[in-house]
């Protein structure tokens, strides 16, 4: 199954500095100030500790020394969402907008213009992309020589899907400083843009600029190569890179995930659902609870399947990162063919607030199950725009162009489907290859 990574928080290594500013956005909260922020415990680092452990244990020595300067809630800010990224824990990113907090009320000055990067930052953690973008576009206009700001601007434009002008944004940070950041951003885009070999090509550069000193960003840079390459079709190469990924940050989920998807490729079942047990285990996210729940289902073990399925909902609804997976939750309701209406007022709901093309595509789906199909081919055109070669767009498509009785057309977007990736979903790829037989007999 294609699980759908989110790509765009991509922002590693945000540098901090004495940077001027002429103003502050409080964006994050409209509580008021607080008196004092929980601090991590200084940490007994080992050999097993990690860049995140390290850097936390750097700030808080840093506020420990200077509890009047912002730089080191800065400093603990970037640490608690490196955290979270190195861990899947929301949890830290809710805590990482604390110590931005305390920072804004140390110093809503000029001087503290890094407090609006890491805000920038925060904000798409959280999917408030049109605020993302303002906030973005100050510290632009404050630093236009700042590479990082291109990135958040450009991370934000995608999710909203103004892609001219991400892409424009993208190519700025590249102009300014070639580096991992800027290459995991290009690539994205070039996928985005249909551009597969392109891709490779840029995520390839990510993974060799990418600093050994942060084991997890490498790893992060060679699972998402592995993706393209899975959608390449490249399996075997695809697999060597999430086995690498492991290597160099153990026991990382998406890696597992990786793995799992690459291993059920190979029709070994067996193996996949070990590998996403283990991506559940380390990170509980809705997309593998999806996986498995599929894979049980096709294996004919109804009750393992609906335990998982149970798990969806319920991660959506009670986790720290609630709302962040709506569209994956319209799109399993879809899928599913259950909560019909829950799912397309999710959808509608999402398209409200940004016009990315998977938005669109999850919009469409949703409208089509609900038997509405003339909308759903236009919001599916909007999703197929920029060309992309995602099989489960095209495979959305093929079965709306069916609906509407548009069989040449139906049958070309169901074979580029499984042409891109012949088991882009568990379920979906073997109703796509139905379709097709009704179409040809």
């Amino acid at each position: 199954m294609n699980i759908m990574r989110p790509k765009f928080l991509i922002i590693i290594g945000i540098i901090l500095g004495g940077l001027a500013v002429g103003g502050i956005l409080r964006a994050m909260t409209n509580r008021a100030p607080s008196a004092e922020v929980a601090l991590p415990k200084p940490l007994a680092l080992d050999s097993q500790a990690t860049l995140a452990d390290r850097q936390l244990q750097a700030a808080h020595t840093t506020i420990e020394r200077a509890p009047a300067d912002p730089r080191g809630y800065n400093q603990l800010c970037v640490a608690l969402m490196k955290k979270a990224r190195e861990t899947g824990d929301f949890s830290f990113n809710a805590k990482a907008e604390t110590a931005l907090k305390r920072s804004f009320e140390l110093s809503a000055s000029a001087e503290n213009y890094d407090a609006i990067k890491l805000q920038a930052a925060l904000l798409l953690t959280d999917h408030r992309f049109g605020e993302a973008l303002e906030v973005a576009r100050r510290a632009r206009d404050m630093r236009p020589q700042d590479p990082m700001n291109y990135g958040a601007i450009t991370d934000a434009l995608v999710e909203l899907g103004d892609y001219q002008a991400a892409t424009e944004a993208a190519q700025t940070m590249m102009d300014l400083r070639p580096d991992t950041s800027s290459y995991a951003r290009v690539s994205y885009l070039r996928a985005l843009y249909g551009d597969t070999e392109g891709a490779i090509e840029s995520m390839r550069a990510a993974v060799e600029s990418a600093s050994p000193r942060d084991p997890e960003s490498v790893a992060w840079c060679r699972v998402h190569l592995g993706d393209e390459l899975m959608n390449a079709g490249q399996r075997m190469a695809a697999e060597r890179e999430f086995d690498s990924a492991l290597a160099i940050f153990p026991n990382y989920h998406l890696a597992f995930a990786g793995k799992a998807w690459a291993r059920l490729a190979a029709g070994d079942a067996d193996a996949a659902i070990e590998f996403y047990q283990r991506a559940w285990e380390r990170v509980p996210l809705p997309e593998t609870a999806i996986a498995l729940g599929d894979l049980y289902t096709k294996l004919g073990r109804a009750d393992e399947a609906k335990k998982q399925y149970d798990l969806v909902e319920f991660i959506e609804r009670t986790g720290t990162a609630a709302g962040t997976y709506s569209r994956q939750l319209a799109l399993f309701y879809a899928d599913h063919d259950v909560k019909l209406d829950e799912a397309l007022a999710i959808a509608r709901r999402e398209r409200a607030a940004r016009s990315d093309i998977y938005t669109c595509d999850a919009l469409a789906w949703c409208l089509y199950k609900k038997g509405d199909f003339a909308w759903a081919k236009r919001s599916i055109e909007e999703a197929l725009r920029l060309g992309t070669r995602d099989a489960r767009i095209h495979y959305h498509a093929g079965m709306i162009e069916q609906a509407l009785g548009n069989r040449r057309d139906a049958a070309k977007h169901l074979q580029l489907a499984l042409k891109i990736n012949p088991l882009f979903d568990i379920r979906q790829a073997e109703v796509a290859r139905q379709t097709l037989r009704v179409i040809a007999a």
